[in-house]
């Protein structure tokens, strides 16, 4: 049987808290991930998620997809003995983001166009 590898990792929220600080096989996916944090938020914080879907996880710039492993996801595995890979949590509640699309359909989109010629 092959040996599945591991890494340390641990989230950072918006006030700098760490939260979910253990190992993770390479295998586990990002959604996975999302429960455990969901699951483990500390309920003091002012923003706190409700579902997988207010969650975004951040590494290296770039947003992880759901389905994904931590493998797919190009984590480095192995390449910081001893260390910590911090990833970074945003959450946006789904209240939010459908305020923010209503107000894009709130503001009229001007199709006219006019030219003046002198």
């Amino acid at each position: 049987m092959g040996e599945v590898d591991s890494i340390e990792l641990k989230f950072r929220i918006f006030d700098g808290t760490d939260i979910a600080h253990t190992n993770y096989a390479s295998t586990t996916t990002v959604a996975t991930l999302k429960e455990r944090l969901v699951a483990q938020w500390p309920q003091d914080k002012t923003v706190v998620p409700k579902s997988v879907n207010d969650v975004k996880l951040i590494y290296a710039g770039k947003v992880l997809e759901n389905t994904k492993t931590l493998a797919e996801s190009r984590i480095p595995f192995g390449d910081l003995p001893g260390g910590v890979t911090t990833m970074h949590v945003v959450v946006q509640p789904s209240l939010a983001r459908k305020k923010t699309d209503k107000n894009h359909d709130d503001i009229p989109n001007p199709k006219v166009c006019s030219c003046t010629i002198l």
